[in-house]
């Protein structure tokens, strides 16, 4: 073959050369062409298609044929056409195996060669045959450069070169920007490391095996991200690792994610080991004399490999002894290293020191240690040694670039009030959120944002504004609060009004504020579940926790700020009020601040509680089958959710479990699904399970006329009903339910629906909506409900019905029926009354009293009822 002699004849060259070499090779008939490209008339020449052996029998490539009108001619040999190097036409021969002694023998003599794949591709695409020196199978791989490293056998190089060249892939010796996926056999050499640091894919070599046994698909593109990424190599391939310092737990977790990104573990001092990983912050000395093979790296190495998706280089995150002077000239591309706990006593001292000279000298930390700027709170929130000018890196803040220096210079007056000491905290609390809410962007967000992340994005977009939602907004506007303070606490005077700050800034502080916090449990859900099923986020997030200017916490305990910050000012302005005194001008302003801040927390409250109750709703959607698209709604919200057990047959079979979903005007009702076999299978990728409810009615509040208390009695327990005229209706419907939970009580349960039934129907008198009456006298007892008896004779019933639907030959719409029955239906004359008079008979006859208020419904609840064939004809003459 072309591709093997090729390699053959580069005598005395390492195999680990590239294969690049074989696209030097250009056969005189593509020299021919290219030459003759320069002239300024080409000759015409005719292309005709020979479609050899098995491929003349595939009615699809002779389709594509004829779709870009291209003579064919079938062929059982290729003898015949000797003369293929004739200049007047292009012979192009299809062949269905590339393995077969024709294709050695078409190639040998350096024709030109498709693939039947190819064919019905540039059909689909509209486009002419391809003109290609080299066999050309499919397109798997066109227009795709891909570079080798690693490989040893020269067989086994010279066989992938051929496949990729097959699928349409390009080769090149040398790497470069230019090439889109490397090949590798191992993780190490020159090749490995230069694709790591540009992010080109690392491919195993069963990437082009397997894209090759997918040849015959023309849909495939061996580029496709769900495919590849099955075939990467993996961070740890050929690493074998032991872990030194770590507590059991972690570094459980740790081998558990070794294994997950293809390499072992091994117990500390075993000779096959390759990387010993140390906790540089509890590991002072090694047990043993490393050996000159093994390297000893920090767990920074371990996490950084993980997020890139790709081994890092070692030499950035050697393990040095403490006293080792290499240890101070060492430097980290992930700024993993964290301070030893000496230093922490060191800057303790310091701190406590100097926050002594601090109550006599200046209101504002010096300048001699940037690590010491805002560390002399008391009671901050979170010490962190960054300024917001010295967190500012190669990529800009979002919203928070165009921060101004501190002001730190300012003669104090001999003695300092209480007043000034509370202002002095709330500013340098304030100084220290700022800068916590720049860590969190600056460390976190953007890195997450950035394009061109090696490895690929390590979260969704989506996810990342789920995660971090208004914290740039909240910035903006403490950025500014704080400078505020900053200018009075420089020109400090006791009649200096900081409530005034407070007030000027409270429409922003309503208006970024419920965004973040109302979706601040969600944004803890997202990072509990991406650091779950994604290794590169919990690297991520393991690398920066382990930051100074994080202060070891998490990523989900550094958000939880913006929540406690309100509280916390307020606190904070109260004591100022305290220390303020009657005469002060700011007293009064600081009492109008306060009471802004309390309004700006009742209307987070609320808001958040409005939209937790619109996430209540969603949840219902999902857990209700059927459920109708209405019941969306913005001014609706969820009030409370009723498990019961229906006593009657009209909603459904009397004694199946029932949820009532009481909302702020409707109520929807719903039972339990019944399991079918091998049904309601959640789909692939789906992560709901399915739906445990099926809709029945969605009723509006304003159809339910009364809510009738059921007496307790020896047959009959926890059971109300319901009085309900739908507009379409010419009869009132009783629906009885028995409630099967402990809470809500009974009684709580009906005030509650009455309630919200009264403001529906603008009704203020909302207690006369519930009547007293006895079980008997509307036919309802509970005593059978929980009976094995009961329960059989249901399951016997429900079968019967399936059967019954299963053989019916009936066609007779169910609607219709029910309208003929209930045209030629007699109304009975009996009635009941309320508590004192006697309830005569069991039925309900129909009265205009019930028929109080008509509105539009949700949904028709006729529909509901053409399931049974003897509704209630239950009606009522009085009520009151």
């Amino acid at each position: 073959m072309v591709d093997n002699s090729a390699l053959m004849s580069e005598t005395g060259r390492s195999l680990l050369a590239d294969s690049s070499i074989l696209d030097s090779k250009i056969s005189s008939k593509e020299k021919i062409f290219t030459e003759s490209t320069s002239d300024e008339e080409m000759p015409q020449i005719e292309t005709r298609v020979v479609v050899v052996q098995e491929a003349a029998k595939c009615e699809e490539l002779l389709n594509a044929l004829e779709e870009i009108k291209v003579p064919y001619i079938k062929a059982e040999s290729v003898e015949q056409f000797g003369d293929a190097e004739s200049p007047e036409f292009e012979t192009v021969f299809v062949i269905a195996d590339f393995q077969a002694s024709v294709f050695s023998d078409l190639h040998k003599a350096d024709c030109r060669v498709l693939g039947p794949p190819i064919v019905m591709h540039c059909a689909r695409k509209g486009e002419a045959l391809p003109f290609s020196c080299r066999p050309l199978y499919c397109a798997s791989m066109m227009n795709l450069v891909l570079c080798f490293t690693g490989f040893r056998k020269k067989e086994e190089l010279v066989k992938l070169v051929t496949l990729v060249h097959h699928m349409g892939g390009i080769i090149r010796r040398d790497f470069s920007s230019k090439v889109t996926h490397l090949v590798a056999n191992s993780t190490q050499g020159d090749k490995f490391r230069v694709a790591v640091s540009l992010g080109t894919p690392i491919m195993k070599a069963e990437w082009i095996y397997k894209s090759w046994e997918r040849r015959n698909e023309t849909d495939f593109f061996a580029a496709d991200e769900e495919f590849k990424n099955e075939f990467k190599v993996p961070p740890f391939q050929d690493c074998m690792l032991s872990f030194l310092g770590f507590s059991d737990e972690e570094k459980k977790s740790m081998e558990e994610m070794t294994e997950m990104q293809g390499g072992q573990h091994l117990p500390v001092g075993d000779e096959r080991c390759t990387h010993l990983i140390v906790e540089e912050n509890t590991v002072k000395d090694l047990p043993f004399e490393p050996s000159q093979s093994l390297y000893v790296v920090k767990q920074e190495w371990f996490w950084g490999s993980i997020q890139m998706d790709a081994r890092a280089g070692e030499s950035m995150y050697l393990f040095e002894k403490a006293d080792s002077p290499e240890l101070k000239t060492s430097v980290s591309q992930l700024s993993l290293n964290t301070p030893n706990s000496n230093r922490k006593r060191r800057r303790l001292k310091e701190t406590l020191a100097q926050l002594t000279r601090e109550t006599d000298m200046s209101p504002f930390p010096p300048r001699k240690r940037p690590s010491a700027e805002h560390s002399l709170s008391i009671g901050s929130l979170l010490d962190i040694s960054n300024t917001p000018e010295a967190s500012i890196t190669n990529g800009e803040t979002p919203k928070s670039s165009c921060m101004k220096p501190s002001k730190n210079s300012t003669p104090l007056p001999p003695k300092q009030s209480a007043r000034w000491q509370v202002a002095k905290e709330l500013y340098q609390t304030e100084s220290n959120y700022v800068d916590i809410l720049t860590t969190i962007i600056q460390v976190f967000q953007v890195p997450l944002e950035k394009e061109g992340q090696l490895g690929g994005p390590i979260l969704a977009p989506e996810e990342i504004k789920t995660i971090f939602g208004s914290i740039p907004d909240i910035l903006d506007v403490h950025i500014k609060i704080k400078e505020d303070l900053e200018d009075l606490m420089i020109n400090w005077t006791e009649s200096k009004s900081i409530g005034d700050v407070i007030l000027k800034y409270s429409k922003d502080l309503l208006k970024t504020y419920p965004p973040f916090v109302n979706f601040f449990e969600m944004s803890k859900e997202t990072i509990t579940k991406c650091e779950k099923q994604k290794p590169r986020f919990h690297a991520f997030l393991k690398i920066n926790q382990a930051k100074p200017e994080c202060g070891r916490q998490s990523l989900a305990e550094l958000l939880i700020r913006p929540v406690q910050r309100l509280p916390s000012v307020a606190l904070l302005l109260n004591d100022l009020k305290k220390h303020t005194a009657e005469d002060n001008p700011d007293k009064a302003t600081l009492e109008r601040a306060i009471e802004s801040l309390k309004e700006v927390m009742t209307h987070i409250n609320e808001d958040k509680r409005k939209t937790e109750a619109q996430r209540q709703i969603f949840d219902v959607v999902y857990e209700v089958d059927g459920c109708p698209a209405n019941l969306l709604s913005s001014h609706r919200s969820l009030i409370q959710r009723l498990e019961t057990v229906a006593l009657g047959d009209d909603l459904c079979d009397r004694g199946e479990q029932v949820t009532l979903f009481l909302f702020n005007d409707c109520l929807e009702v719903a039972r339990k699904r019944h399991k079918v076999i091998g049904g309601f299978k959640s789909p692939h990728g789906h992560t709901r399970p399915p739906a445990s409810l099926k809709h029945i009615v969605l009723m509006p509040l304003s159809q339910i006329k009364k809510v009738l208390d059921i007496r307790e009695t020896e047959d009959c327990h926890k059971a109300f009903a319901l009085v309900v005229r739908p507009p379409t209706e010419q009869t009132n419907l009783l629906f009885s339910f028995q409630i099967t939970t402990e809470e809500p009580l009974k009684e709580d349960w009906l005030k509650m629906l009455c309630r919200h039934v009264a403001n529906t129907i603008c009704k203020a008198d909302a207690e006369n909506l519930i009547y007293a009456t006895d079980p008997d006298s509307i036919e309802v007892n509970t005593k059978d409900m929980d009976s094995t008896l009961s329960r059989a004779s249901r399951a016997i019933k429900k079968t019967s019905k399936k059967v019954t639907r299963a053989f019916s030959f009936s066609k007779t719409p169910k609607r219709a029926l029910r309208r003929a029955l209930m045209a030629h239906s007699s109304v009975e004359g009996k009635s009941f009354c309320t508590t004192g008079e006697s309830y005569l008979g069991g039925r309900l006859a129909s009265t205009s009293s019930l028929a109080g208020i008509h509105s539009p419904s949700l949904v028709s609840l006729p529909s509901v009822f053409e399931k049974r064939s003897h509704t209630l004809s239950r009606s009522t003459t009085h009520l009151i």
